[in-house]
């Protein structure tokens, strides 16, 4: 396990589109059909990092407060599947079942949407405004396996609720640090 940052990169830029197969529904969903009416969070994760595991309960419960208010919500999982079976679409399918996703969870197995998000880690996250500009690329909360720090969702969630209302998250961000995203 490599813990690997979130690519320290100019906020503003536009979120790139895709076109990915959703686990859950077999549905092929695009960016514009996952964007919400005042934000988009599109998210990096997979089913086996214990950075992921560790925060997979405040991910599920951030979608079930915030898709209601506007937010749109995905999850990507950009392994290398077949060097890590665990992260396989039927995997992915059984993971998002046992956690009650309450948004998509796609698989990108060509990892041309992380490489065009700048994904680099597990946890990733990218918050875009309602003109699809990103305003967040940082950490869920301070907490990490092992460190004792309750896992709450601070950080993200002051950045969601600055969208919510208008006004501009600050740009002095931490980044999510996490498992590197496992490429081909």
């Amino acid at each position: 396990m490599a813990l690997t940052p979130t690519k320290p990169i100019p906020l503003g830029f536009i979120a790139p589109e895709f076109r990915l197969k959703d686990q859950i529904s077999g549905n092929m969903l695009t960016y514009n059909a996952i964007k919400g009416d005042k934000a988009t969070l599109v998210m990096f994760i997979c089913n086996h990092c214990p950075y992921v595991k560790h925060v997979i309960h405040e991910l599920v419960a951030i979608g079930n407060d915030y898709l209601p208010k506007g937010i749109g919500m995905v999850a990507i999982n950009s392994n290398d599947a077949v060097n890590y079976p665990q992260d396989s679409p039927e995997k992915m399918k059984e993971f998002a079942a046992e956690n009650a996703f309450p948004f998509p969870y796609l698989f990108d197995e060509s990892q041309e949407v992380a490489s065009a998000y700048d994904a680099a880690c597990t946890p990733d996250f990218n918050l875009f405004d309602s003109n699809n500009q990103c305003v967040y690329r940082g950490q869920l909360d301070a907490s990490r396996p092992g460190n004792d720090i309750p896992v709450s969702g601070k950080d993200l969630r002051v950045a969601l609720n600055l969208v919510l209302e208008g006004k501009p998250v600050p740009e002095n961000q931490i980044p999510s640090v996490g498992c590197n995203i496992k490429w081909k």
